[in-house]
């Protein structure tokens, strides 16, 4: 058995402030705020809704990056779709973070999105963050 790839869009975020807490007992905790978002595909066009959207991320000593994101897409037809993901990244390779996106919606037009696993490789330049997002079949 495979698993097949089908491309869902892609995923660009541009990043804002960032809080560092460093020497947690779970490593560094990087805290990085989302000014605006969009996802774009061509079963899908949406843009962050509002300004509750981040990553609250933990770096151990060795670089291991845990991802732990949240947001809130507006469609252009005006459905609301909540989406999180977790994933990894090695900060020390300079390499970006690879994901899990799930996402969750009461609109009949978008609930096929609730019932997919999505996987993303993300690239960051600046303080622009790049996904390429697939649902995985």
């Amino acid at each position: 058995m495979t698993i097949e790839l089908v491309p869902l869009g892609t995923m660009t975020f541009t990043l804002a402030t960032t809080t560092f807490l460093t020497d947690t007992p779970r490593g560094t905790r990087v805290i990085v705020e989302v000014n605006n978002g969009t996802l774009v595909g061509d079963r899908i066009r949406a843009k962050q809704h509002g300004v509750a959207a981040g990553d609250w991320l933990t770096v151990d000593a060795q670089g291991l990056g845990t991802l732990d994101v949240r947001g809130v897409f507006e469609t252009d037809d005006g459905a609301l779709i909540y989406m999180t993901y977790n994933g990894r990244m090695d900060t020390t390779a300079g390499t970006g973070p690879i994901t899990a996106p799930l996402f969750d919606t009461g609109d009949e037009r978008y609930r096929w999105l609730a019932k997919i696993q999505a996987v993303a490789k993300g690239t960051i330049d600046g303080e622009t963050l790049t996904y390429e997002v697939y649902e995985a079949r």
